[in-house]
């Protein structure tokens, strides 16, 4: 742990003052850690340091401004879409409409930073700014923020802190929880909300033997009436709204937590020529899209993924063991030179000489892939006890990762995920790959080196254990929680009122949203209905459905695939039509939510669409082909 390198691991946030019981849950998963072994960490810690050498001029470190009081709070109101509460001038009052849409653990951190902020502008004498607790319909007063919470507090805000104040003599009680059994993830309630009601009782600390991939507790997501959302599953515009929302339910839960939620500046490095290696994610797939449109992935990320992927899963010690640094940077230069025109040969490539290009190709991006803001909030993660809530935690984040990093990020996890499938070959477990990968996603020349003494240990255990929960747990982590789809589809609903009641007629138009408002309440009592289903793509007619409270979506596809064979509709086109074996197998259709509340949200098979429709029943049902499907003709 005494080992020196060029690029330390990011300063971790400080901890409140609830740290203290923290890190003896955190000493107590340190000790089933040291009998680990980390020397794989420190070995790829170590080829980092070698590979870097020789450029170690070029990366000079960027001083990161110490920030005012308020400006991190300002950043952070900023970037929740909450701008106008700063007194900035707004072009529409979308942010009032987030507002409403808030829970009260998110409305409390909300404050909490408003209330930071205002203090900070009044030592400057500043004008005074909007208060959200006006926006709330709270009582306003024009004494101090500081005496507001002494006098008159926020319910909510002053039971979290007595009971914050309380935990710190508070005796957490370490719970094990059983490997074996399989636990329920609720994404049902805003995570900041059960952690409130989980302050009544003590925390869950976890205790388990990391080694082991197997001994992970393993979560089940409930599949409710309305099924499960998946990234990927929402339109560009709906998933727009989600960082915003994930950010302030991430800081509530922190508040509740104990935690303190610090984010990083970039750090603007030297700009570079090259096509490939150091640049910027962005810029990679806009060249990228210029010869495949709608490319998600990096070209080179792609290659070297599917080289590892044909050659490299069965080689021991892949990823661990380093290529030759020389042979390296050699094919890096004969990449820049040849990827694009095709000329490169990858079958000549050793497969240890591909994970090194795949290192580095991580390493060198101008900005770290968890991003230069969050790798403090995803380096932190280690620190809550709780594994569920490590994971709740991470659900966010990756959430308020930008689309290019999220989409590169999980392109990454899918493949070490088929390493680790290939443990009895490769060597290489879930641990060993996690150790390796950290440095490489932890560590960045454009960060802040500061490390408190003797904590270079744990940190990087940490690293390594938070590396180890994206790969194990990416299929829960890249869930949309059904109450943040909730949240958006009431941004869409105040959005689509504000709109109308532009309208000059507003008499009529009061009529008319008190007609539909009778119309929802009575279908919400309709025990059955019947809708109709589109497949413009593929036929010319519509499909008639009844529901009821059993009616799913997969039902739906299955009629659907069953009028098609027997009743011989009137086809629009053939090539449309995925055909295997002659048939059209339902699962490689798709049934879309468009319009309403809701922008287009592929549905879960388990959806049940009478419970959907008096959620949304202004919306329009349309069947799609797979997109991933091949087809096959």
């Amino acid at each position: 742990s005494s080992r020196h390198c060029p690029w330390k691991m990011n300063q971790l946030p400080a901890k409140s003052a609830v740290a203290s019981p923290v890190s003896e849950s955190m000493n107590s998963r340190g000790e089933a850690l040291d009998n680990l072994s980390m020397d794989s960490f420190w070995l790829e810690v170590e080829n980092i340091k070698q590979s870097a050498e020789a450029e170690q001029e070029e990366c000079s470190l960027a001083d990161v401004k110490t920030q005012e009081e308020g400006e991190a709070e300002a950043e952070w109101l900023q970037d929740a879409g909450l701008a106008e509460l700063l007194g900035e001038p707004a072009g529409d009052k979308d942010n009032l409409v987030l507002l409403s849409t808030l829970t009260r653990t998110q409305a409390a951190a909300v404050q909490r930073r408003l209330d930071t902020y205002s203090r900070s502008r009044r030592r400057r004498n500043k004008h005074p700014v909007r208060d959200v607790r006006d926006i709330f319909a709270a009582s306003s007063s024009q004494d101090t923020a500081a005496e507001k919470e002494e006098s008159s507090p926020d319910p909510l805000w002053h039971n979290l802190r007595t009971s914050n104040t309380q935990r710190k003599t508070q005796d957490y009680s370490c719970t094990v929880r059983n490997p074996g059994k399989e636990e329920v993830f609720n994404m049902d309630v805003a995570y900041s909300e059960q952690a409130a009601v989980l302050l009544k009782g003590s925390f869950l600390s976890e205790s388990r033997k990391l080694k082991d991939g197997n001994a992970l507790t393993r979560f089940k997501i409930p599949k409710g009436r309305l099924g499960v959302t998946r990234i990927g599953d929402l339109s560009a515009q709906d998933m727009k709204k989600i960082p915003t929302l994930a950010l302030i339910e991430l800081t509530a839960l922190c508040d509740i937590l104990g935690f303190e939620l610090k984010r990083n500046k970039a750090a603007k490095l030297k700009t570079t020529e090259k096509r490939l290696f150091g640049v910027p994610l962005n810029t990679l797939l806009e060249n990228d899209q210029k010869l495949l449109p709608n490319t998600k992935v990096p070209l080179l990320l792609q290659a070297l993924l599917s080289c590892l992927e044909k050659r490299g899963l069965e080689t021991e010690g892949i990823l661990r063991v380093s290529g030759s640094q020389t042979r390296i940077k050699s094919l890096e230069q004969k990449l820049e030179r040849d990827f694009y025109s095709g000329l490169f040969r990858w079958d000549d490539v050793h497969q240890n000489d591909v994970s090194g290009l795949l290192k580095r190709f991580i390493r060198e991006l101008p900005a770290p892939l968890l991003t230069a803001e969050y790798l403090p909030a995803f380096a932190a993660v280690q620190n809550i006890p709780d594994l569920k809530q490590r994971l709740q935690a991470l659900n966010l984040l990756i959430l308020i990762l930008p689309e290019s990093n999220r989409n590169t990020l999980k392109a990454l996890l899918e493949f070490l995920s088929k390493v680790v499938a290939r443990e009895k070959n490769n060597k290489m477990n879930l641990w060993n790959v996690s150790t390796v990968m950290a440095p490489n996603l932890f560590m960045h020349k454009g960060l802040p080196n500061k490390i408190p003494e003797g904590k270079e240990k744990q940190l990087a255990e940490g690293a390594a254990d938070v590396v180890r929960m994206m790969i194990h747990y990416q299929d829960l982590l890249w869930t949309v929680s059904s109450f943040l789809v909730a949240q958006v589809r009431k941004l869409n609903e105040s959005n689509s009122r504000r709109y109308q009641f532009c309208d000059k007629r507003i008499k009529n138009l009061l009529r008319k949203i008190h007609a539909d408002k009778d119309k929802v309440e009575k279908n919400q009592g309709e025990p059955s209905k019947v809708v109709k289903v589109h497949a413009s793509l593929l036929l010319k007619d519509s499909l008639e459905v009844h529901l009821n409270n059993a009616t799913r979506v997969a039902d739906v596809l299955r009629q659907f695939q069953k009028n098609l064979c027997q009743n011989g509709w009137n086809i629009v086109n053939t090539v449309n039509l995925l055909k295997c074996n002659n048939s059209t197998e339902c699962t490689n259709l798709l049934l879309y939510e468009v319009g309403g509340n809701i922008g287009e949200h592929c549905l879960d098979p388990d959806t049940y669409l009478l419970d959907l429709y008096h959620i949304n029943p202004h919306a329009e049902w349309i069947i799609k082909q797979n997109p991933s499907c091949p087809r096959m003709f």
